[in-house]
């Protein structure tokens, strides 16, 4: 479809840049709960079990939010759906910052998350859908940027504040309200920005043709190719052939119901949670706390954490078109298998404290601390980012709206199994926790290297064929 630079780069990065801007909002809506768990924890009176369903709840709303995106997706454009993700996450910004009671609190949890659902689905879609195929991988890394930023962002929001208030989420800040309500209110900023700028960005050409309009699917891709657009829309149209419009009853195969390429879709999402990445995000805070940190050295071990995020995710930004989606994701596995094993032999064999939590003395919390991150690191240049590429661009055209809904409502569902139970397993046995953890690691190497296509350099006209490689 394309020749090495026949498009232009600039163009291509500042559209893909502010649709994974979506990203952001995920990540910074996602982790906010993590500076605010102590002090929701108190003010509530909720016990492990409800503070983390009070945590998780919000996966639940992305789980629907991501399932009812496809179609809204197909039937309004990618820039309408953009749009009510942004309004979704202002909403709940407010709401979770101004709370009556717990049930109040969830459906403004439950609201954000559904902002988060679309995100997730938009941002890899729009992104995959302008792209040139030799740069589509670093493009839709940026998805998984933006989110690793907005996490970042989140952390270091959260610990000014608290640092602000004087060290503790509940006490009083600015204007009467406390730290923790601050956390919530500071992502109003994102969500506007977002908005404006979601509105300067055009359609997805490829659902312009989809609809009927190639003229205008044909101007669009004329400021992003510096060829004739019209062999790209002709590919499109013939991708795209078909006597209906796009609809969940396409995905169905004989594979338990489910096209085989759906199926490979739902549980690369599923081993990209149940290695335990968001427990690391959600609850690193109460983790440290629980084995003798205290709440600003947990805040600034959160913190360092989730620079290293951002860090090895610009590492897979730079390696995904050059080594490939594949190679990244089994490098991943195995550093991960690693790392996961390391921390639950620490956190199996370090000596109970009188609150039944794992004690790390010197030496062992050393140990625990490098694996942490280097787990992290792991994660943050593989599978965190190579993922959201693939669910972007591994589906036919006529097939990917619908699709990515699926794939990504599983991976919502898988982080909220995650979530809700991390906080049991961790005070049973934080060595437990990791030790799940570990055999999903094991299990995702088999499954990448039997059932993942590579998808580097491939037109999206042409993931047809993959689909038909894979079944």
């Amino acid at each position: 479809m394309s020749t090495v630079k026949d498009y232009r780069t600039g163009r291509v990065v500042g559209l893909a840049a502010t649709a994974a801007l979506g990203g952001f909002l995920f990540g910074y809506d996602s982790a906010v709960i993590n500076g605010a768990t102590s002090a929701i924890k108190a003010i509530f009176g909720l016990s492990d079990l409800m503070i983390g369903f009070v945590v998780a709840i919000a996966l639940i709303g992305s789980a629907v939010g991501a399932w009812f995106s496809g179609s809204l997706a197909d039937r309004f454009g990618r820039k309408r759906v953009m749009l009510i993700a942004a309004a979704l996450f202002l909403i709940a910004a407010i709401g979770q910052a101004f709370p009556f009671a717990v049930a109040d609190l969830m459906f403004w949890r439950f609201l954000g998350g559904a902002g988060i659902g679309v995100a997730s689905v938009m941002a890899p879609m729009y992104i995959a859908e302008i792209a040139p195929a030799e740069i589509r991988g670093r493009m839709g890394a940026l998805q998984q940027f933006a989110i690793v930023i907005g996490i970042f962002a989140t952390s270091l929001v959260n610990y000014l504040v608290l640092q602000a208030a004087g060290g503790n989420a509940r006490n009083e800040w600015l204007l009467g309200l406390e730290a923790w309500q601050w956390m919530f209110l500071s992502m109003i900023i994102p969500a506007i920005v977002y908005a404006l700028l979601v509105l300067r960005i055009p359609e997805s050409p490829r659902y312009l043709v989809a609809i009927g309009e190639p003229a205008k699917a044909s101007r669009v891709l004329a400021t992003i190719y510096t060829i004739d657009p019209a062999p790209i829309v002709k590919d499109i149209e013939t991708s795209l052939a078909g006597d209906h419009k796009p609809r969940f009853s396409d995905l169905r195969g004989r594979s338990l119901g489910l096209m085989p390429i759906v199926w490979i879709g739902i549980l690369l999402s599923v081993f990209q949670q149940f290695v335990g990445i968001n427990a690391v995000f959600y609850y690193s805070n109460t983790i440290w706390e629980s084995v003798g940190f205290s709440e600003s050295q947990a805040f600034q071990t959160s913190l360092i954490t989730t620079a290293i995020n951002v860090i090895f995710t610009i590492v897979a930004i730079a390696l995904v078109d050059r080594v490939g989606r594949k190679p990244l994701l089994l490098v991943g596995s195995a550093g991960m298998v690693l790392t996961l094993a390391t921390l639950t032999y620490v956190f199996g064999t370090a000596p109970v404290g009188s609150d039944g939590q794992p004690t790390l003395a010197d030496g062992p919390d050393v140990v625990a601390l490098i694996s942490f991150n280097l787990y992290v690191a792991f994660f943050a240049a593989t599978w965190g980012p190579v993922v959201w590429v693939l669910l972007g661009e591994m589906f036919p055209n006529r097939l990917r709206a619908a699709a990515l809904a699926v794939a990504a409502s599983a991976q919502w569902m898988a982080n909220f199994v995650v979530s809700t139970t991390f906080p049991e397993l961790a005070g049973t046995s934080l060595g437990l926790a990791y030790g799940i953890f570990t055999v999903f690691a094991i299990l995702s190497i088999p499954f990448v290297m039997k059932y993942i296509r590579e998808t580097k350099g491939v037109t999206l006209e042409n993931m047809g064929k993959l689909e038909a490689a894979s079944v």
